[in-house]
């Protein structure tokens, strides 16, 4: 995958830009099959990264070669050695977690199922209950945590079930984390790792 992000709105058309210019630089000099997904999908069906990766890499090939799908930049063909590049223009994602003070084996799944888009959810949710060794947990990946806050999150879990404390996985913009609440632990959470733009100025700093 060959994401290109961009941090605010005013970005976004320069990012659809440069992933676009990407995409055909892939496909032209290293000679990969590309497909666009997300915000710039040519075709509704693969706008979802799972929709272009189900089955791997020889479904993949099965379905190009068939015609059921057509790469939008590079060979029509794909090889099994070296497979086809995903590239798209999107917002940060944030990879979040939170802990139940239950270990109800029915509890997390049960609230990850509302909280997907595709149950009918928050748009860009994607949700999944798992039980851990002494609690329920809901792991989360937020495709636009400008729109969709972390406390919007907590929120809602929060109506169905006690949380006893949240995770933040790698980085998230600090507009995600508006108005989280001060009484939810967030487990090992470094402001100046964590969040996005307090990284980005470290690394610009050095």
């Amino acid at each position: 995958m060959a994401p290109v992000v961009y941090l605010s709105q005013a970005e976004r058309g320069a990012a659809c830009a440069e992933a676009l210019t990407a995409a055909a630089l892939i496909g032209e000099d290293a000679g990969l099959p590309v497909f666009l997904y997300g915000d710039l999908a040519s075709d509704p069906d693969n706008r979802e990264r799972a929709a272009l990766r189900a089955g791997g890499v020889d479904a993949l090939r099965r379905r190009v070669a068939s015609g059921e799908l057509r790469p939008d930049y590079g060979p029509a063909t794909v090889d099994p050695a070296t497979g086809a590049v995903l590239v798209t223009a999107r917002p940060p994602l944030a990879a979040f977690n939170v802990e139940l003070a239950s270990a109800d084996v029915d509890a997390a799944p049960a609230i990850a199922a509302r909280l997907r888009e595709s149950g009918g959810g928050l748009r860009g949710v994607r949700a999944i209950g798992l039980q851990l060794h002494k609690r329920a947990q809901v792991s989360m990946n937020v495709h636009d945590p400008y729109t969709v806050t972390l406390a919007e999150l907590v929120a809602r879990i929060g109506r169905d079930a006690e949380v006893a404390e949240a995770e933040v996985v790698g980085l998230v913009p600090r507009a995600a984390l508006a108005g989280f609440p001060a009484d939810i632990p967030i487990r090992g959470f470094d402001p100046a790792r964590h969040v996005l733009e307090n990284a980005l100025g470290s690394i610009a700093g050095d």
